[in-house]
């Protein structure tokens, strides 16, 4: 009977991080796929990153995590996203080749010694005394372990739905996992139907792309990683086009409603709220004159094009209609029609912040089997999974990632604290600190972390260890760096008043390219970034942090494993209902429960200064 440390079920995007995370930190790892040829997969959009996913990225990368160098050695179009607005929304977007991507993952987990990688289908976990001991294959045979983490995506007991039509299968209408998800609810798990979606592919040389508005990658370098280096040329990027639907569009649409999958009642799951289908936009915004859509390259080694916010379940004869209705698509060829999935997930009010299971023990589940969509959410809870799986066989304790300290810690704790009923996807307004959670300084929240679980080696601690200090000297010589009146003229500045560098980089017409010659060391472009932020916004930043400390407070106030809510007077029935559900860790977790008010955390308080005050 073959046995290992770890078994992960499933090779998306976070079954890659947690089979990584684990095996480089030095546990022997098993991955189970259904084909090792989708592994890193992307299903859906052909991406990386976006409006708040693409900090998340960054953390990955900060943490030790793979996604971002992956991406970066994968994309040909990276663009930085609300560029014109504030620090706190910006974060990279990038377009990755679709087959380059999965090919670029699958060397990078190869390349560990500690990880095998098999072809196989798992169908129920081996469970004693509520305590994983390993998994059992789809042909009985039994594999020990001491871990497993499921990561199944969407593929746990799947259904794709065009029209009225629905057929048994994971994504490309491959083999799904039939059996895990009925005996997980044997074994007490709560199981919720979600619903996600994809656009149909157009045809190459059947798009009339002179009349579609180029969107072109931006004329400046990034990456994802701190490590790498760019790898691409930016006047080789590829092209994105920008179209709309319009009323022709929407006639087709709302005229056969019935016929597709969601409207015509044959959809039980439900669906993405900010990712809808072009059925469910026109229905819930019917005062919109047109939506916008997107034409993205799949890959290089494709003749293909996404139409990006073009999701749709209608039968293949009106998504003909639909997509000939549009601008530049009038001729246009469907080379893979639009469909809907629906997909079995677990409560994740049944996790700890750890990503273990409160039913099972050793037993962490990551990705989409949470409640999550979005292939960047995916990845951060399977590296936090493998990182605290990891942690687990050393008898160390988890890392849990605060509100105020990453979007992978806002995530996580949204979902063990609030739970979800569609598919959760990371905005930045759920984040109560974005400022503090910027694109900018992933690496000096969280790369410290990565070091102490040993994600992150000596060299890569030390490029951030200079950084801090590059980043102090520059900051210390612009206090201390005083402007005549003669500099103060020469940067449009008439003021008899005697300005720092600091206080002139405060204005908002100046920018950090206008003083950088005033300033005598070797600054980065990254660094000139993060250093133009942090005096801009020095205000807003320290008001930020004064709030965090109130939360930190709360987040220290622990709440003990064995407390019996139901003994405290004047709490609110809700309120027990829910904390004696979710049983959270602290008084923080505890107040941002949906029911429990601060009345009742007042109560709570009491108590625990009452009963537990030798604690």
């Amino acid at each position: 009977m073959q046995e290992v440390d770890v078994i992960v079920v499933g090779g998306g995007h976070a079954g890659c991080e947690a089979s990584y995370a684990t095996s480089k930190m030095g546990f022997k790892t098993l991955l189970i796929t259904l084909n090792k040829n989708n592994i890193a997969d992307m299903p859906c959009n052909p991406s990386i990153g976006g409006t708040a996913k693409g900090i998340v990225v960054r953390e990955i990368d900060a943490l030790g995590g793979i996604m971002g160098k992956v991406a970066d050695a994968s994309l040909f179009q990276i663009k930085m996203l609300n560029n014109a607005k504030g620090p706190a929304v910006r974060s990279l977007r990038a377009q990755a080749d679709k087959v380059i991507y999965p090919k670029n993952m699958l060397k990078k987990l190869s390349e560990n010694k500690n990880l095998k990688i098999i072809e196989n289908s798992v169908k129920n976990l081996l469970v004693k005394n509520n305590k994983i001991e390993g998994i059992i294959l789809e042909n009985d045979e039994i594999i020990k372990s001491k871990i497993v983490i499921l990561t199944t995506g969407t593929y746990l007991n799947s259904e794709i739905l065009i029209g009225d039509t629905k057929k048994s299968e994971g994504p490309h209408g491959e083999k799904n996992e039939k059996f895990l998800s009925k005996n997980l609810e044997k074994l007490g798990f709560k199981i919720q139907r979600l619903k996600t979606g994809t656009p149909p592919r157009i045809k190459n040389d059947s798009i009339n792309f002179d009349v579609l508005k180029k969107e072109n990658g931006d004329d400046l370098y990034y990456t994802f990683s701190f490590d790498d280096e760019p790898q691409y040329k930016k006047e080789e990027q590829r092209c994105c086009y920008l179209l709309y639907t319009n009323q022709k569009t929407h006639k087709i649409v709302l005229d056969n409603l019935d016929k597709s999958s969601m409207y015509g009642g044959y959809v039980t799951g439900v669906g993405p709220r900010y990712c809808p289908s072009i059925e469910d936009k026109l229905v819930r915004f019917k005062n919109k004159e047109r939506h916008q859509l997107f034409l993205e390259p799949e890959s290089n080694y494709y003749d293909e094009w996404y139409l990006q916010g073009f999701s749709t379940s209608m039968p293949t004869n009106i998504q003909e209609q639909m997509v000939h209705s549009l601008e530049g698509l009038e001729k246009a060829v469907i080379t893979k029609y639009a469909y809907a999935i629906e997909y079995d997930a677990i409560d994740p009010l049944q996790l700890k912040n750890s990503l273990e299971t409160k039913l099972i023990e050793n037993l962490y589940t990551a990705g989409q089997i949470n409640g999550t969509s979005g292939y960047e959410e995916a990845a951060s809870q399977g590296l936090i999974a493998g990182i605290n799986a990891a942690l687990k066989l050393q008898n160390k304790e988890p890392l849990i990632l605060k509100r105020n300290e990453a979007y992978i810690g806002v995530l996580i704790d949204d979902l063990v604290t609030k739970g979800t009923k569609e598919p959760y996807r990371l905005l930045t307004s759920r984040a109560e600190f974005r400022l503090l959670l910027r694109h900018d300084n992933a690496d000096i929240r969280l790369r410290k972390y990565g070091y102490e679980v040993g994600l992150i080696n000596e060299k890569q601690y030390k490029n951030l260890q200079d950084k801090l200090e590059t980043l102090k000297k520059v900051i210390n010589y612009m206090d201390e760096r005083y402007l005549n009146q003669e500099e103060l003229l020469k940067l449009g500045i008439k003021n008899n008043n005697s300005y720092n560098l600091s206080k002139v980089l405060k204005r908002p017409e100046i920018r950090m390219e206008d003083i950088k010659d005033l300033i005598p060391l070797k600054i980065s472009e990254d660094l000139k970034n993060q250093i133009e932020v942090l005096i801009k916004y020095e205000g807003y930043i320290k008001k930020e942090e004064k709030n965090v400390e109130k939360l930190i407070n709360l987040e220290n106030k622990k709440i003990p494993k064995n407390i019996d809510y139901r003994k405290i007077t004047n709490l609110a029935t809700e309120a027990v209902e829910k904390l004696e559900k979710i049983r959270p860790t602290t008084i923080a977790q505890a107040s941002r429960i949906s029911g429990v008010n601060p009345s009742d955390i007042s109560m709570l308080l009491i108590y625990l200064k009452k009963e537990y005050k030798n604690e």
